[in-house]
């Protein structure tokens, strides 16, 4: 059995944001030299996500908006037990309503592996999701199989 764990580093751009990691995932599953197996794509950020869903720049706004009317980041807190927060790195601000868009889309994606190549829908695409950007974030990647 073949085990093949890498992470992919990355610097998201907004404060909320889905960046295709397709391309990605899919050369680390053929660099494994996996034929048929599973592929684990991971986000280690709890104000983060993995999302798969059809690659069209308008419904990645839709998402995104869809994401903020669920779980609203204001700077008044909304209310939230949990709305305030100083980072590692100095930064003053609001992050519970990222951490609640990190529980509706969840952190991790699973993908069957076929003859070599990760067996997903035509027009699925995967997605790491920033809720709290701009930030140095990482996602890691594991490949299981033969």
């Amino acid at each position: 059995m073949i085990v093949k764990l890498e992470q992919i580093t990355m610097q998201s751009h907004a404060g909320q944001e889905l960046v295709d990691i397709t391309s990605e995932v899919e050369r680390i599953v053929t660099e494994s030299g996996v034929r048929n197996g599973l592929v684990n794509v991971f986000t280690k950020h709890t104000s983060a996500g993995i999302v798969v869903t059809e690659g069209l720049e308008c419904l990645e706004q839709d998402v995104i908006e869809h994401l903020e009317r669920l779980a609203p980041d204001h700077p008044d807190g909304y209310g939230y037990h949990h709305n305030r927060y100083l980072d590692f790195d100095g930064r003053l601000g609001f992050n519970a309503g990222a951490h609640l868009k990190s529980i509706l889309s969840g952190y991790f994606a699973c993908f069957p592996i076929a003859e070599g190549r990760v067996v997903k829908g035509g027009r699925q695409r995967i997605y790491f999701a920033e809720y709290d950007g701009p930030l140095a974030r990482e996602v890691v990647v594991q490949v299981l199989g033969e």
